[in-house]
Formats: C-alpha cells, sequence, structure tokens
C-alpha cells in the first residue's frame, strides 16, 4: 500500500490487471463506454475525460431521484459527471460545490440511506443497471486538490475557487470517498485512483469510524 492509500478511509488494493486507454491505466475488464468520471471539485476529472477523448460535455446525475442511472446525462460516456448527494437535514440533494454545502460544509452529515440504487437484475432480458457503468473515483491527496485548485482561480474560470480552505477540502475527498464505498458494497464497479497517471485501485471494504479515527491517533 502506499501513502496516498493509506490516508483514505477504506481499504484499497491495486488493480493488477490493467489495459491502457490513450496513455491510461484502466481495468483490464473495464468497457471504454461504461466509464463514468467523478470526485471534488479540482481533482482532475476533466483532465481525464478529455485525455482518454470521452464526451466533453459535464453531467449532473442527482443520487436521491429513483433512476437517475436511465438520466439523459449518463447516456454518453466516458464523461465527467458531478454527483447530487443527501444530507441530513436537506430535503434536496447537494453537489459539494454548491453555495448551501459550502456554506455549512463542516456540519453536513452524508444520508446514505437516501441514496437511490440502480435495481439487481432479476430476468435474463432485463437490463443489468448496476454493470452498465463503471464509476471512476478521482481522489488525489487534498493538499495536491488544493494547489490545482489554487493555481486554476488565476485563471477565474471556476467560481468554487474563489474561497480555498484545506479543511473543507479534505471533507470533501472523504464523502466522495464514502460515496465510493458505498456503490461498491452495493455490488457496483467502482475503482479509485489518486490521479491521472497512477495505477487504479479497488474497494476491499470500508474501514469503520472506529477504526479510522484509531488509524489516524
Amino acid at each position: 500500500m502506499n501513502a496516498w492509500a493509506d490516508q483514505l478511509p477504506l481499504e484499497l488494493e491495486p488493480v493488477a490487471d490493467c489495459q491502457t486507454i490513450q496513455g491510461v491505466r484502466f481495468p483490464a475488464d473495464l468497457k471504454f463506454h461504461q466509464l463514468v468520471v467523478t470526485g471534488p471539485p479540482g481533482s482532475g476529472k476533466s483532465t481525464l475525460v478529455k485525455r482518454i477523448r470521452g464526451w466533453p460535455e459535464e453531467g449532473y446525475v442527482d443520487l436521491c431521484v429513483s433512476g437517475w442511472w436511465k438520466a439523459y446525462a449518463m447516456t454518453f460516456r466516458p464523461r465527467e459527471v458531478h454527483l447530487g448527494l443527501p444530507f441530513v437535514g436537506h430535503k434536496k440533494a447537494l453537489a459539494l460545490f454548491e453555495p448551501n454545502w459550502l456554506a455549512e460544509w463542516d456540519r453536513l452529515v452524508l444520508e446514505e440511506g437516501r441514496i437511490q440504487l440502480p435495481p439487481p437484475k432479476r430476468f435474463f432480458w432485463s437490463v443489468n443497471w448496476r454493470s452498465r457503468y463503471a464509476f471512476e473515483f478521482l481522489l488525489p491527496v487534498p493538499e495536491r486538490i488544493f494547489e490545482l485548485r489554487r493555481e486554476r482561480a488565476k485563471l477565474g474560470t471556476h467560481p468554487v475557487d474563489e474561497s480555498l480552505d484545506l479543511e473543507k477540502i479534505r471533507k470533501q475527498v472523504a464523502i466522495f470517498a464514502e460515496v465510493a464505498a458505498f456503490f461498491h458494497h452495493q455490488g457496483m464497479s467502482v475503482h479509485i485512483r489518486e490521479e491521472m497517471d497512477a495505477l487504479p485501485y479497488r474497494v476491499v471494504h470500508e474501514l469503520s469510524r472506529q477504526q479510522n479515527e484509531l488509524s489516524n491517533q
């Protein structure tokens, strides 16, 4: 295990059998048009999608809405997709760059029970929605995201970069790691990488909150 993987609240293992797509390593069993790239702001999603010549437009899906897996935003792949996530005390999903999340980030708790999931395949002729997509979570170390976003802020292209806070970025990374673990436990295809040129990892299991607290002491 490397130092990056040890910082995440997940137990990970590197993917041993990889293929190369436009110079980027992916699991050998992944199909190009399964790929959905997600992660916190400034993690390198757009750069990765551009490198592999995926769909240029960003998408958004609200994970609280039943049938999000059939949404138009999920039609064209590979592409970058932003996730609307459920938080305790908020009826509507929040993306981690929205003003409501940014204003309350240190108090919000992810409400996993409200995340809607594709139904399992029940019949021979039914669609296997859980295997249709392969979610690629880009989760660089927070310090790296901070530096990337500080440089990007000079261009003035992303209003979310106007007020940078390292602890806020740590929270964003942790939330996406939690979503990755949840997807994995529900039988969906999930891979995690530190950056575009790094080896992809797969989730073994999520560390309990108690284990994670002890490991950080």
